[in-house]
């Protein structure tokens, strides 16, 4: 029987559904750690290839122990978690860009003003 608080419309996995999410989390976790410590790929293809896992273990985690689909049920959590990844990721970006942008702007260190003021 569901909780209160989890809704009445069974959104939590089943025993068998949990154990195929970390099962499979585990697997890409060795994978991980394999690829970086046996040496089985060129030193170019390591990041690729973590960042691969990296986000096939995210989407993992997502399906399997958050519940993000694209059922009835779910479709206002994933859409809220959709809308937050890009709000984070608009953030980052525009301080990257700011950050970027003043470091170009500012005045080197190693001129004085009056060279700085020759310059332009």
């Amino acid at each position: 029987m569901d909780s209160p608080s989890h809704g009445a419309h069974g959104s939590h996995g089943s025993l068998k559904s949990y154990t195929v999410g970390f099962a499979l989390s585990l697997l890409l976790t060795f994978a991980s750690f394999g690829a970086v410590m046996l040496d089985v790929l060129p030193r170019q293809l390591r990041l690729p290839v973590i960042v691969m896992l990296c986000v096939a273990q995210l989407l993992v985690q997502l399906v399997y122990f958050l519940h993000m689909g694209s059922s009835p049920d779910q479709r206002s959590n994933t859409g809220i978690f959709i809308c937050t990844a890009l709000l984070i990721a608009i953030v980052v970006a525009g301080s990257l860009w700011v950050m970027h942008n003043a470091n170009l702007n500012m005045m080197p260190m190693q001129l004085t003003p009056a060279e700085a003021r020759a310059k332009e």
